[in-house]
């Protein structure tokens, strides 16, 4: 049976939640905790993690759709709650090493300096447009409006995987420039 009812109910969590992650990243990515008089060494352990992280939720995520079109749905119904899962704990950890530790400069020079903020930019744009896209695929999906789900994950699924993929890529290419 549809839910229409389901996917109502969740409209305004899903606008709310899509404005107020982006809006505290923003903010929090400028608290230092030093300001404010905590002595904390940065977290400098975490960017590998973090990177990790994404590369196992893009993993996760063509696992999921492989999943789904072989007909197992619970299968990837378990994949995307995990690749949700990984991408809430990647925030978490992506928020706490910039409140811990100034931002890396890029050092490199020439064409790959344009290419790394083009990566960079585009993967920030799209990190921020694919909360609203998952948390709508998702939703659809608790309502069991299948035909729904699947034409926006149509959409959500390939936004998804290059963030997922780009962020292990900035990464990559900012790691030699760590402190």
């Amino acid at each position: 049976m549809e839910d229409h009812s389901l996917e109502k109910k969740y409209n305004k969590f899903i606008i709310a939640v899509s404005i107020v992650i982006p809006v505290v990243v923003a903010i929090l990515f400028g608290v230092k905790l030093k300001d404010f008089g905590y002595n904390v060494e940065p977290f400098s352990f975490l960017p590998p993690i973090y990177a990790t992280i994404n590369g196992i939720t893009a993993v996760v995520l063509i696992l999921a759709v492989i999943a789904i079109k072989k007909g197992n749905q619970k299968l990837h119904e378990r994949l995307m709650t995990t690749a949700i899962v990984l991408s809430v704990a990647f925030l978490v950890m992506y928020v706490a090493y910039h409140m811990t530790a100034d931002s890396t400069k890029f050092g490199g020079e020439g064409i790959i300096k344009y290419v790394y903020f083009f990566i960079l930019i585009t993967h920030i744009l799209l990190s921020i447009a694919i909360i609203p896209l998952v948390l709508i695929t998702y939703v659809r999906a608790l309502a069991q409006r299948f035909d729904r789900h699947s034409k926006i994950a149509r959409i959500t699924f390939p936004l998804w995987l290059y963030v997922a993929v780009t962020g292990v890529v900035v990464y990559l290419m900012i790691s030699p420039y760590y402190a």
